[in-house]
């Protein structure tokens, strides 16, 4: 454990109550919760741990505890415990993980005993709010017993200052009077971070000239939709910024205050938005993809945006798609690659053009001045991991030579720790390590060429194609792609023609290709000849042979359950069994330098961490060396407290950054963006108001409630004498499905009792005659497109004599289904209004009831059950739940009508629904019905035919129904 965590333990340890924890990210939170619960003694009482949604941070904690004391597991309560094995473990004393929905209702229903119960531990505090469960949780506890400590934690300061007084109220709302800020820049943190830092290697990646291009073209355009963003004068200026707009919170920020008005706003402002975030992805993929997974992604955005994007049509967009192409392919004459034959290079391969007279859609041949040249632009990072990986097999090969140089303090596995951002991306910079960049981008490429073919092969022809259509760009966006002046419009679509064309001339030679190779043997796959007369397969431009081999680097795998290191020749094959404590190298085919063939060096044994894991990597490898590929300032933190708990290990640590890239910029903004986040908290601490009782307690955000109840000082002396009369406790069961939602927590907030029960019908049951089934905007429309909505409301209408559908919306988004324009004159079958009304027609007695917020829906439940009854727990219960003799109680259907007799009625011939009712009317009983004549029959049945069916069927007799 690091120094400055024991600081934060201790200041902890010296407020009862507990605290709020706000540290930088990557500080090794679990680290410092783990070191926490092993300092709980049991017999303080239990510790309940409310899981967080994420599993990441729950499993770190578990893993450390585990490593520091085998001994130390935490139990988890889950749903599947019955009762009586919860209740033992909530008086164990032990340390538990527990969902706040499980907690809540033992609370509610009474089933945890609060004085054996030491203190709450509450985990991603920026999540929470007032309304939220975990607020409701803490708020039932301290009403039961004010010893009973919170302490909250979070490593994300700057989800903690979005909104107004966002910390302030978080503490109010989990009764917590102090605040432990514990940035980076904290003095005991900088301090020992920077006492013994690890060795940093800054290498600067220089892009190429196409990706220069790329993001200087996808900056413009966002540049230029952040200007008309800000000429809608709804959003907050000082938020639209080109630096904002790399991270994925801006999406948030933007969102956050269109909601309320999105109703109001334009197709067009509303498309802004949707493009903000189209470019940030641009710009992210740009330094993370290779250059023909990032032109497949671009065709994918013309094809699926082209028609109802704004940034395609702004200026500078042709650009994003004319450099991407040009990184993998350019179309070139005959004769200027002629010249160009005898200096073939390594990274670009020629092939004629030649089109097969069976190509689909009856696409004709290209002229013959026309060749294809295949770029394949590699990325540059790759090469320059692949020299740093040799260089630093070189020093451990120079280092082993070395007598002299005998480490015994530390136990080095050899590993090198190379980080990624994303999974596909650390497959594929394995993959090109293992196999050659070459190979990983021919791949890529005939994939994508395939692609191509097989999305030309179910187009139909078109004998005329559409007139071009207008750009749809506003202000600054209404660009259009600039054409030479001597380039005309028929001239620019023959060379789109050509370039089609030679793109699906090129997939069907690899298709040929690929078919011919699967039916021949791999050994005679040279000498054979291509079918037809087509030209013999050329030797790859780099001279290489198809037998030649690339040095193979062995990846290791941890298996987290046993930390065992698995060795793996390659991805995929298993080479040997797996060695607890111990790391062996694997002695393959390729450990032999003198073996290699085409001239490539051998690189150390590598493994690939994918960010997105959030996994204690460093922890179980203990690599010396790290490779970050993608920076990260979480994890570069880590890395900094893995270096300060291993003082004796020396870490090397190389950075990959392209040079002059937003990737630079947002590694930096990030670094700011904290730091301003933390000095606003600073801030915000010296200016705080808790509000606390004598005791020197924290009183909560309904603190001026409770004290005006529970003094009667200011009682008008005119009533009464001065007595006031107490009000009556209303109370409301709720189903426990609902403890999802915030709802219940307002209404106990209302003042109203909760009873959580399994109810087979409704949500809420406000009285013995109002049933509520309660509808966010989201669960209304699957509950429509499912049917689920009404066999619900069929099952209320059945049961209750007044049935209330609530529809209630967020409060900080629009009052609105969908927008004025958008609400068409015709019933339509997908419109919601639509649904509701037939909804509404069909069931009559049905209220729907539309709420704006939470705290509006506590409002109508309160004076819904004004002049009712309290609803009964054991009658509500068995609500739509049959007997053991098959009878349902309170069935309203059932006082007026014979269900049985009903549901035997709708099953005669000539029977249906639109006729079944009119029949009930005309008789009493089936016994009626039976002795009706053929007319009478006619006149309610509506037909003569219908009639005359059941009446053949009445009038049957036994023998002829065989």
């Amino acid at each position: 454990m690091v120094r400055f965590h024991e600081h934060v333990i201790t200041e902890l340890l010296d407020e009862p109550s507990g605290g709020l924890v706000i540290l930088s990210s990557g500080l090794s939170l679990s680290k410092l919760i783990s070191s926490l619960l092993l300092l709980h003694d049991p017999s303080q009482g239990s510790l309940l741990i409310l899981s967080p949604s994420s599993q990441s941070l729950k499993s770190q904690i578990s893993h450390h505890l585990q490593s520091s004391d085998g001994s130390n597991e935490i139990a988890e309560i889950t749903a599947e415990l019955p009762a009586h094995h919860r209740l033992s473990l909530y008086s164990s004393g032990q340390t538990c993980f527990i969902t706040a929905r499980i907690l809540i209702v033992d609370l509610l229903t009474n089933k945890i005993p609060i004085s054996s119960l030491a203190g709450l531990i509450l985990l991603n505090a920026h999540s929470l709010s007032e309304t939220s469960t975990e607020a409701f949780i803490v708020r039932i506890v301290k009403s039961m017993s004010r010893s009973v400590y919170v302490r909250a934690f979070t490593d994300r300061p700057h989800a903690m200052v979005a909104g107004f007084a966002k910390t302030e109220r978080i503490m109010k709302a989990l009764y917590i009077r102090k605040l432990h800020l514990w940035p980076r820049f904290q003095v005991y943190v900088s301090e020992e971070l920077e006492r013994n830092p690890p060795e940093v290697v800054d290498v600067r990646v220089p892009m190429s000239k196409y990706m220069v291009g790329i993001q200087k073209a996808i900056v413009e355009v966002m540049d230029a939709c952040l200007k008309e963003m800000r000429k809608t004068n709804k959003v907050d200026v000082e938020d639209l910024t080109v630096e904002n707009g790399l991270f994925k919170s801006f999406d948030e920020i933007v969102r956050r205050q269109l909601d309320p008005i999105w109703h109001t706003l334009g197709k067009k402002t509303k498309q802004l938005v949707s493009d903000l975030k189209t470019l940030r992805k641009l710009l992210d993929y740009l330094v993370r993809y290779d250059a023909v997974s990032y032109l497949k992604y671009l065709d994918t955005l013309r094809v699926s945006e082209s028609f109802r994007s704004v940034w395609i049509f702004a200026e500078s967009s042709y650009k994003i798609f004319d450099y991407a192409k040009k990184r993998v392919y350019r179309l070139a004459r005959s004769n200027d690659i002629n010249l160009k034959e005898q200096t073939n290079t390594s990274t670009a391969k020629r092939r004629k053009l030649r089109v097969d007279r069976n190509m689909p859609n009856g696409t004709s041949s290209v002229s013959e001045g026309v060749v294809l040249e295949e770029v394949l632009e590699e990325a540059p990072k790759w090469k320059v991991l692949r020299e740093i990986l040799e260089e630093i097999e070189e020093e451990r090969t120079k280092q082993a030579l070395d007598e002299d140089a005998v480490d015994s303090d530390e136990l080095d596995s050899g590993i090198v720790l190379v980080a990624c951002k994303d999974e596909r991306s650390c497959m594929q910079v394995e993959d090109c390590m293992t196999n050659g960049s070459l190979k990983v981008l021919r791949e890529e490429w005939e994939n994508y060429l395939l692609s191509k073919m097989d999305l030309r092969g179910f187009q139909t022809p078109q004998k005329k194609k559409p007139k071009p259509k207008e750009p749809r760009g506003i202000g600054l966006l209404d660009g259009v792609v600039p054409v030479k002046p001597a380039q005309s419009a028929e001239s620019a679509s023959s060379i789109n023609k050509q370039e089609h064309e030679a793109l699906l001339a090129a997939a069907l030679q690899i298709r040929s290709k690929t078919h011919i190779t699967d039916e021949i043997p791999p050994l005679v796959e040279n000498d054979q000849k291509r079918r037809g007369k087509g030209p013999k397969k050329k030797a790859p431009a780099n001279g290489q042979t198809s037998g030649s081999k690339i040095n193979e680097p062995e990846t290791f795998i941890v298996d987290k359950t046993n930390s065992e290191i698995t060795g793996f020749h390659q991805p995929g094959k298993l080479r040997g069994a797996s060695m607890p404590g111990a790391l062996r190298r694997h002695n393959g085919d390729h450990d032999d330098p003198a073996g290699l063939e085409g001239g490539a060096k051998k690189i150390p044994p590598l493994y690939f961490y994918a960010l997105e894991r959030n996994e204690p990597i460093l922890d179980m490898l203990k690599p010396s060396v790290i490779i970050v590929y993608h920076p990260d300032m979480t994890f570069v933190r880590e890395i900094e407290v893995f270096q300060a708990e291993n003082p004796s290990k020396r870490v090397k640590v190389y950075f990959l950054f392209y040079e002059a890239s937003t990737e630079v910029q947002k590694f930096e903004a990030s670094i700011r963006k904290e730091n301003g986040a933390f000095e606003s908290l600073i801030r915000q601490k010296s200016m705080m108001m808790i509000p606390v009782d004598q005791n020197g307690s924290c009183l909560g955000l309904n603190s001026s409630a409770e004290l005006e109840a529970s003094s009667s000082q200011n009682s008008i002396t005119r009533k009464a004498g001065g007595r006031k009369v107490a009000d009556k406790e209303m109370q409301v069961i709720v189903d426990m499905r609902e403890f999802m939602s915030s709802l219940p927590n307002v209404l106990h907030q209302k003042g109203m009792r909760i009873i959580p029960v399994t109810l087979e019908v409704g949500d809420y049951i406000l009285s013995p005659q109002i049933c509520v089934e309660r509808k966010s905007i989201s669960d209304l429309f699957m509950s429509f497109t499912s049917g689920r909505l009404y066999n619900q409301v069929d099952m209320m209408v059945r049961y209750y004599r007044i049935p209330v559908l609530l529809i209630e919306f967020s409060q900080d988004k629009s009052f609105s289904f969908q927008s004025v324009t958008d609400i068409g004159d015709d019933v339509t079958p997908n419109s919601v209004i639509s649904k509701l009304s037939l909804l509404a027609l069909h069931f009559p007695r049905l209220r729907i009831i539309w709420s704006r917020s939470l705290h509006a829906t506590a409002e109508i439940f309160a004076t819904l059950k004004a002049n009712q009854d309290e609803p009964e727990l054991d009658k509500a219960v068995r609500v739509g739940v049959p007997s053991e003799e098959g009878i349902v109680e309170s069935d309203v259907r059932a006082e007026n009508y014979n269900t049985s007799a009903v549901e035997f009625l709708r099953r005669l011939p000539g029977v249906n629904d639109s006729n079944y009712r009119a029949i009930m009317d005309g008789c009493k009983s089936l016994a009626e019905l039976a002795l009706l004549p053929a007319e009478k029959l006619a006149e309610l049945m509506g037909g003569q035919k219908a009639a005359r069916t059941l009446r053949d069927f009445l009038d049957a007799k036994y023998p002829t129904l065989l």
